[in-house]
């Protein structure tokens, strides 16, 4: 029976975060998830890395410093899955006042040092505008894009790179402590086959499941409750040009996002509606779709319906239970509740988060282990790059690509230097011709790229790769998403 040091349960991000971390620091990890990484909240946010500027209405000075703090280390961590974005408020007197939208950028400036983001300014909206006439000011400010579900697998790599052992489609069905060991049984959904392992430490990172987990594979009362905020987001054409994201302040207090998306598209969203349900049930109902479609409208010139929408997404955020009546007021902070009697393997389980803090989470997770393992070293990882963030500028990289690969289309250049950095040459770097790159799927998805997720990054299926490890799925008909789903399958069966 295999012994590790740290068994995490919960392939998000920070599952993989806290694993990358823990194996940096010399522990032996294993990661287990129920389905793929991302899967779940991870692959269904904003796509934003951000302080939260909203977060200043709850008085979250905290969280908002820290995010703005952590947003600096991860745009030099990933620079090709994140990059700066200016964000325009529009103003509308009618809902928050201008004085109180300049204190908060001003405190949003201020809360943490900016390396490398400008700052905010006021705005004029001229006649060129996306906006309807009647808007005439507005505010600007800094922030970052994410590709959240590469975040999550390259965390993974991360983690595998220094001797962590990832499973996917594999569930903690239960375990129990023995003397000083975790007894685990880990459950190979994919083959139907049971596997028993040892560890002296277990963290549980399930995100919307962390605390059933607790209740039902551990059979033990959680420390601490969550609420299940459902979050959705539509995607339609293009609603306007530019690179800038528009946040839209509505009547009721909440604020959507406006984000360009994958150059033909507007990712729109996110609402926040708390359900009692399984989060594997979790979807966009008709209210949701009225209620984006109706904030979008009544900013934009170009009006939207919905049946214009081409993709939907919900995730569920496992929102600590602050008992706020307000789903959009609970926290977004996390709290960390470790369990370590004298003797008994120790048990560290996650609630709370968001995708900004995943690294800092992770670090005070495996810092909190080092009772069980002491002279842990400190973390590494606040300056750390993720596995193909090791390059100048994505400009740069992309001329490389382009002198290398003459015969390569420039938008697909352009796709893989934002979606894999220097990892792609793990896949390009034997090529000469577009025709070394086997069978085009369509959308410019080629059987090299395909082939390299399925052996290096835990892709199985055809919506591993079209909506989490590329968005190849927006962009695609049926028929030649069903021919991938084919392909894979015959594969699979080599």
């Amino acid at each position: 029976m295999e012994t590790v040091d740290l068994l995490v349960v919960g392939g998000g991000v920070n599952g993989a975060g806290i694993a990358a971390d823990a194996a940096r620091r010399g522990l032996s990890v294993l990661l287990c998830e129920q389905d793929d990484l991302a899967s779940a909240t991870s692959s269904s946010s904003s796509k934003l890395i951000h302080g939260g500027i909203r977060y200043l209405e709850h008085y979250d000075f905290g969280l908002v410093a820290k995010s703005l703090r952590e947003r600096e280390v991860l745009l030099k961590a990933a620079p090709h899955i994140i990059w700066p974005m200016r964000f325009r408020l529009p103003h509308l007197p009618s809902l928050r006042p201008a004085w109180m939208i300049r204190i908060g950028l001003f405190l949003y400036d201020h809360l943490a040092r900016r390396a490398t983001l400008p700052g905010s300014k006021g705005l004029r909206f001229g006649p060129d505008s996306p906006l309807k006439p009647e808007i005439k000011k507005g505010f600007e400010y800094s922030d970052c894009w994410v590709d959240d579900a590469r975040l999550v697998v390259l965390n993974a790599m991360a983690a595998r790179e220094h001797g962590a052992t990832i499973l996917t489609r594999t569930r903690c069905v239960q375990a129990v402590r023995q003397g000083d060991l975790w007894q685990a049984v880990l459950h190979d959904q994919a083959h139907d086959t049971k596997t028993e392992i040892q560890a002296r430490a277990m963290v549980n990172a399930a995100g919307p499941w962390v605390q059933s987990f607790i209740e039902d594979s551990l059979h033990q009362t959680p420390p601490k409750h969550i609420r299940l905020v459902k979050g959705s987001h539509i995607v339609v054409p293009r609603l306007f040009e530019g690179a800038q994201c528009y946040i839209l302040q509505n009547d009721d207090g909440r604020v959507i996002f406006a984000i360009p998306y994958e150059g033909m598209f507007t990712l729109i969203g996110t609402t926040d509606q708390e359900i009692f349900c399984c989060p594997e049930d979790a979807a966009i109902d008709d209210t949701e779709r009225s209620y984006l479609i109706g904030v979008v409208n009544r900013y934009f010139k170009k009006q939207m319906a919905v049946s214009d929408i081409v993709w939907s997404y919900s995730g569920v955020r496992p929102l600590l239970d602050d008992e706020s009546d307000n789903p959009s007021a609970v926290t977004r902070e996390y709290y960390l509740a470790f369990e370590h009697d004298d003797g008994a393997p120790a048990l560290l389980s996650v609630f709370g988060g968001k995708i900004t803090t995943y690294r800092e989470l992770s670090s005070t997770a495996v810092d909190m282990l080092e009772a069980l393992f002491p002279n842990l070293p400190e973390s590494s990882t606040a300056t750390a790059l993720l596995p193909g963030g090791d390059f100048e500028t994505q400009a740069i990289l992309r001329a490389e690509i382009e002198e290398r690969c003459p015969w390569l289309p420039a938008d697909v250049a352009q796709r893989y230097v934002r979606s894999y950095g220097t990892l792609v040459w793990r896949f390009l770097g034997d090529k000469s011709a577009l025709s070394d790159m086997g069978r085009d799927f369509g959308a410019g998805l080629y059987e090299a790229e395909v082939v390299y997720l399925r052996s290096e990054e835990w892709a199985v299926t055809a919506e591993d790769i079209l909506w989490r490890r590329t968005k190849r799925g927006l962009f695609m008909s049926d028929a030649e998403k069903a021919e991938l789903a084919l392909w894979l399958a015959s594969q699979a069966a080599m």
